[in-house]
C-alpha cells in the first residue's frame, strides 16, 4: 500500500510515472465507480501500461457519485461553491494527513517557510458557507505562521486596508490571499503601494461582478495594490494539490501532480504542447478517491512543464478556484 512518503518524497519523472500507475492499480481494485468508468472504456490493469493510457474520470462524477478508493472512516467532506439550485460537487476524504502534506509541502515549495509571512485572508464567499478546502487550507496556514497580525477579514475592508497599512510600514512579508471580486473590491475603496506584500487571487466572481479575462483583471490588480505581478492559486474541491502561478498567469505543479492536455474532439487524445485543449489533472495526494480528473477548464501546457488556464467549456458551471471565462 502507497503511504504519504511514497507520493510527497517524489524526485523525478521516473519516479512519478511509476507512482502514478501505482496509484491507478489501486484505485481500479477500490473505488468502484472509477473501475467501472474505465471498463466502459475497455481500460483495465493489464492494457494500461503508461500514463496517457490512464482514464480520466470526468469531474462531473464528483456531483452524482460518492468518489472514494478507501474503506476507512470519512474523516471530511469538501464541498464546492454554486448558485442555488446547483448540484455541488462533494470530495470524501478519508485521511487529511494527505491534503495537509500535499498544501503544507507545496506552499513551501513556492514560498518557503509560512513563518515569514503574514497571512491575510479576503476569503467571504468561502467564509459564509460549510465545506470549503480552501478555506481549511488558509486556516492551517494563518495558524502556522505563528503570526498575530495574521487572519480572516469578511466585509470588513476598512480594517484591512489599516492592517495592510501598518504591516507595509513595519516592513512585514505579507501574502493577501482573496476571492477576485473583493481583491476588485479592495482596490476601489484604497489605492495601494504594497512592496512587501504578496497578491494572490483564487480566481472567482461569484456573480458579484462580470467575468474578465486574467490579462484585464491582472492589470487592474496590478494598478490597484501597486504591484508588478499577481500570483494565483490552482485548486478546486476535487484536488486536494494545488499548483501555483508567481506572475503572468503560468503556473506550475508540485513533483506529485501534473497536466495533461486532452483534445477537446477526442476526449481520449492528447494535443501537442502549446496547443489549447481541456485540462485533465494527475493529484497523487487523491490516492483515496480519484488522482485522474478530467477538468471543465481550457488550458495548454508548455515546453517546461508549465500550464495556462485559458478558460472553460461551454455550458460548464462558472464556480471554483481561478476559473475564468474567455
Amino acid at each position: 500500500m502507497l503511504t504519504p512518503n511514497d507520493i510527497f518524497t517524489i524526485a523525478s519523472k521516473k519516479e512519478f510515472e511509476k507512482t502514478t500507475l501505482k496509484v491507478f492499480r489501486h484505485q481500479f481494485d477500490n473505488n468502484t465507480v472509477y473501475r467501472n468508468f474505465c471498463e466502459l472504456l475497455g481500460k483495465d490493469k493489464q492494457n494500461v501500461k503508461v500514463i496517457k493510457d490512464i482514464p480520466f474520470l470526468p469531474i462531473q462524477f464528483f456531483k452524482t457519485h460518492d468518489v472514494i478508493s478507501s474503506t476507512d472512516n470519512i474523516q471530511i467532506t469538501f464541498t464546492s461553491s454554486g448558485t442555488t439550485g446547483m448540484t455541488t460537487s462533494r470530495h470524501i476524504v478519508t485521511d487529511l494527513t494527505y491534503y495537509e502534506d500535499s498544501f503544507r509541502l507545496a506552499f513551501s515549495q513556492f514560498y518557503g517557510n509560512i513563518e515569514d509571512y503574514a497571512v491575510l485572508a479576503l476569503l467571504p464567499s468561502y467564509l459564509e458557507r460549510e465545506g470549503s478546502s480552501l478555506i481549511y487550507m488558509v486556516e492551517d496556514l494563518i495558524e502556522r505562521s505563528n503570526n498575530p497580525d495574521s487572519g480572516f477579514y469578511l466585509h470588513n475592508y476598512n480594517e484591512l486596508i489599516k492592517k495592510l497599512a501598518e504591516l507595509e510600514s513595519a516592513g512585514q512579508n505579507v501574502l493577501l490571499i482573496g476571492v477576485t471580486y473583493a481583491l476588485l473590491d479592495l482596490t476601489e475603496m484604497q489605492q495601494f503601494d504594497l512592496k512587501n506584500t504578496i497578491i494572490m487571487e483564487t480566481g472567482g466572481m461569484k456573480g458579484k461582478r462580470r467575468e474578465m479575462i486574467r490579462e484585464e483583471l491582472h492589470e487592474i490588480l496590478c494598478n490597484g495594490f501597486g504591484v508588478g505581478k499577481i500570483h494565483s492559486e490552482y485548486g478546486m474541491t476535487e484536488l486536494l494539490s494545488q499548483a501555483y502561478s508567481l506572475g503572468d498567469g503560468i503556473f506550475e505543479c508540485p513533483p506529485w501532480m501534473d497536466i495533461l492536455i486532452r483534445d477537446t474532439e477526442d476526449a481520449l487524445s492528447y494535443v501537442d504542447t502549446g496547443k489549447t485543449g481541456g485540462i485533465n489533472v494527475i493529484d497523487l495526494a487523491n490516492i483515496n478517491s480519484c488522482s485522474f480528473i478530467a477538468t471543465q477548464d481550457l488550458g495548454k501546457k508548455y515546453p517546461n512543464q508549465s500550464f495556462e488556464v485559458l478558460g472553460r467549456f461551454d455550458n460548464s458551471d462558472i464556480r471554483g478556484c481561478n476559473l475564468m471565462v474567455l
